[in-house]
């Protein structure tokens, strides 16, 4: 990049906010996980609507290619510039304030760079949930939530990211500024623009800030982790606690046995949940406006009969809120225990409820015939759909040459059993670089030609986020059908 640009960059925000120096792009250049690797001319930090606005429209006339990152926390390559060094790293981690809260009318303004964590702090202090709720709350921040309709162990009650946006304000590529932060449930006064930016990966523009919906509070809480020997006796167990208990069902996680035990094993002050080993496990949480007491003789009268009856092994319910938070840590641990150990293929799919016990036996018979030392880290929200499908190298062999032998095939198989169940190969970690040529075997060659002719009208010189979550108009003409 010419000394020129960086000058003019340098001046919209600040010397300090634009970085060139390797070691100070570095970190941004990377995933988190160190998969994800690329260049980086230049790290530039707005730190309001107005700079962004200036920067894009700089970019712009200039023709310098834009990718925005938020945390950096994405599992498939999407915040992360390429190998080519063209493109500046726009992060919004600087604009970090939460505009307003409303109580009355339940929303929150929140900038992009406000942490989810930041978030959902900001709404307990007027006694309200923001429930959106995933593992690396600490660090993702809220334009990457949206930008990835982000959703987590909450959607099975209260939705995914595209359900808790009532307005958005975002920054287009040459520049202009949509205010279209509208705190309203009801507004049919056109097309409801959001919705384009909300899952385009910052491909169609930048968001800046949001309103975001907030709920109420539930006044109970009860946790438990219970023991099952298959996923189909798991999956009905949660069909009769639905009929019991209807939507105070907030979260159904499953968890096989692999995972378990690779989370205890990067946790050694961590104790097992349950004295009960199992092949299969769910931390099911429920909240809901009744009494504490009224909760829980509710689930406990569900939970009897399954201990009575032989379909859950074993049960532990949290007494105490360290208790849930101990159990919660297990679950929230298992992906960085992945990373930690390397190695792992990241499968996340959905596919109909009722179609998760057949995926995961076709599927795991698949991987476990072409790789039969494979573990199988299985987990996910069983609830909504999404299993996060992610077979683990064997342990006496390396991740990088797992990785390279065997994890192009088994995501194939992964994916391919899936998309015959109607089901979908990212259920809510995106399309980033990684799933990007894929789509071209699962989507059809409309549904692709319209998504890049609503590219091509707000982004017509493809500078935002260029490469990344559509693949190339040519290898579809030949790789698609009609």
């Amino acid at each position: 990049m010419p000394s020129s640009h960086i000058e003019h960059l340098s001046s919209l925000v600040g010397t300090a906010n634009c970085l060139v120096e390797e070691e100070s792009t570095r970190p941004f250049a990377t995933d988190y996980r160190g998969v994800f690797h690329g260049k980086a001319l230049a790290v530039v930090r707005p730190a309001d609507t107005a700079e962004v606005s200036r920067v894009l429209a700089y970019c712009h006339a200039h023709d310098i290619p834009v990718v925005p990152q938020g945390g950096n926390t994405s599992l498939l390559g999407g915040s992360v510039p390429d190998a080519k060094g063209e493109s500046i790293v726009l992060s919004l981690s600087r604009m970090n304030r939460i505009r307003s809260v409303d109580p009355v009318n339940d929303t929150m303004v929140a900038e992009a760079g406000v942490t989810l964590h930041q978030a959902r702090m900001a709404a307990e202090e007027v006694r309200k949930l923001f429930p959106l709720r995933i593992g690396s709350e600490g660090s993702c921040q809220i334009g990457g939530n949206i930008s990835t309709n982000a959703g987590g162990t909450n959607v099975l009650r209260y939705g995914n990211m595209r359900d808790l946006v009532l307005g958005i304000e975002a920054v287009l590529p040459d520049g202009s500024i949509w205010h279209g932060l509208r705190a309203l449930r009801k507004d049919n006064t056109g097309y409801d623009l959001k919705q384009l930016f909300i899952g385009a990966e910052g491909t169609l523009g930048i968001v800046t800030a949001a309103v975001l919906k907030l709920m109420p509070q539930p006044r109970a809480v009860c946790t438990a982790f219970l023991a099952f020997d298959t996923p189909e006796i798991a999956l009905g167990f949660f069909s009769e606690l639905r009929k019991c208990v209807g939507q105070d069902v907030t979260a159904y996680e499953l968890i096989s046995q692999a995972a378990l035990d690779l989370v205890l094993s990067h946790l050694p002050d961590a104790r097992p949940p349950l004295s009960t080993r199992a092949g299969w496990y769910v931390l099911v949480e429920m909240g809901a406006g009744r009494s504490q007491e009224e909760l829980e003789s509710d689930f406990y009268d569900v939970v009897q009969v399954g201990l009575e009856d032989g379909r859950i092994r074993d049960a532990a319910v949290a007494a105490t809120q360290t208790h849930a938070n101990d159990f919660w840590r297990i679950r929230e641990e298992i992906s960085d225990a992945q990373t930690r150990t390397g190695g792992s293929v990241r499968c996340d799919i959905s596919v109909p409820l009722s179609k998760i016990p057949e995926f995961i036996t076709q599927a795991s018979a698949g991987v476990l015939d072409v790789e039969p030392k494979t573990r199988m880290v299985i987990y996910g929200h069983v609830g909504d759909g999404n299993v996060h499908f992610n077979p683990l190298r064997p342990a006496d062999e390396p991740a990088a040459d797992y990785l390279s032998r065997a994890g192009q095939s088994i995501t194939h198989i992964v994916d391919e059993i899936a998309m015959a169940m109607n089901g979908s190969i990212s259920a809510e970690h995106g399309v980033g670089v990684a799933k990007r040529d894929e789509l071209l075997a699962v989507k059809s060659r409309v549904e692709l030609e319209m998504a890049w002719r609503i590219k091509r009208a707000l982004d017509p010189k493809n500078l935002l986020n260029p490469g990344k979550f559509l693949p190339q108009l040519d290898a579809m003409k030949e790789a698609t059908h009609d």
